[in-house]
């Protein structure tokens, strides 16, 4: 699974934001055709993005493109724009229903053939940010292979529910645990939705904790500020790689080189949902640190 513990958002039409893409340290940088970008600046975004996919993922951050959705009709402009070499992945706004994503899938699927990109080079992340976006997440996430990860939208979700957002997020709560337990069951990763007080660090670390709760993996994010600790807060702590090793090595050497199906670890009972946690913990940890490591050259 691709690593997406931060993924930090550029306004595509702001020249000195992009050109300071390679300096941050997020995972994914995601170029916005969509709500930063003014109606009369898209063209222009196209062309800036189109020029610098290269140029954003220099510094090692993984390239996605977030585009307009269909009902804008703004979509097949932004594609044909931005779909060339050194695009990584696409994010489809206000993603509704799996037909949209089939679309998109056809869409990339040509444009690769046409451009003698390798067809599935392109992948797609959703942003479910709507009513109905979020009943139909499980269903728009297996529409097509290409899928990898799902995002939740806060703001606009409320929005759409005529409610208003606030910081405890009460009026969030079934979307944020629906869609992450969509993307779970997709194969996909969840990535949980901005926290605008950027300022505000304790509470920024208290969400983390609760989203990574309900099986969120990464954060989108609006604040250069707050990649470092998505990056730190979205990996596997020091105590639990710790306590994964030492589940793995007592459950390999004491279970299953004895032909038993549970053994004490810690004065706790571990058996193979338990084992299998702490190889999961394990295996993150690895993607993590050889993410990093190309990163860093």
């Amino acid at each position: 699974m691709p690593v997406m513990r931060s993924v930090f958002y550029v306004p595509g039409n702001n020249e000195s934001f992009i050109e300071k893409a390679p300096s941050l340290p997020a995972d994914i940088i995601t170029l916005d055709l969509e709500d930063s970008v003014p109606p009369a600046e898209k063209e222009k975004a196209r062309e800036l993005i189109r020029k610098n996919l290269k140029l954003a993922g220099s510094g090692g951050s993984t390239v996605y493109v977030r585009i307009n959705n269909w009902e804008t009709l703004m979509t097949n402009d932004d594609l044909e724009a931005i779909v060339h070499p050194g695009l990584s992945g696409v994010c489809l706004a206000k993603c509704g229903h799996p037909d949209d994503v089939k679309r998109l899938d056809w869409k990339l699927d040509e444009l690769e053939r046409r451009r003698n990109i390798p067809v599935g080079t392109v992948a797609i992340q959703l942003l479910c940010e709507t009513a109905k976006g979020a009943i139909n997440a499980y269903p728009s996430a297996t529409a097509s292979k290409r899928v990898n990860s799902l995002i939740f939208g806060a703001v606009d979700y409320t929005k759409d529910m005529r409610v208003k957002i606030t910081s405890e997020g009460d009026e969030q709560l079934y979307a944020r645990f629906h869609i992450a337990v969509a993307a779970r069951a997709a194969g996909c990763i969840a990535i949980d939705c901005p926290y605008v007080a950027f300022q505000d660090t304790v509470g920024f670390e208290k969400s983390v904790a609760q989203g990574r709760q309900m099986g969120y993996e990464g954060r989108m994010l609006i604040h250069p500020s707050q990649i470092e600790p998505s990056n730190r807060l979205y990996a596997p702590s020091a105590d639990d790689v710790e306590w994964a090793r030492g589940v793995v090595k007592t459950f390999e050497e004491e279970g299953l080189a004895k032909g038993k199906a549970a053994v004490s670890y810690k004065g706790k009972m571990v058996d193979t949902p338990v084992y299998d946690n702490a190889r999961t913990i394990l295996s993150t940890l690895a993607e993590i640190e050889a993410f990093d490591k190309k990163r860093k050259g």
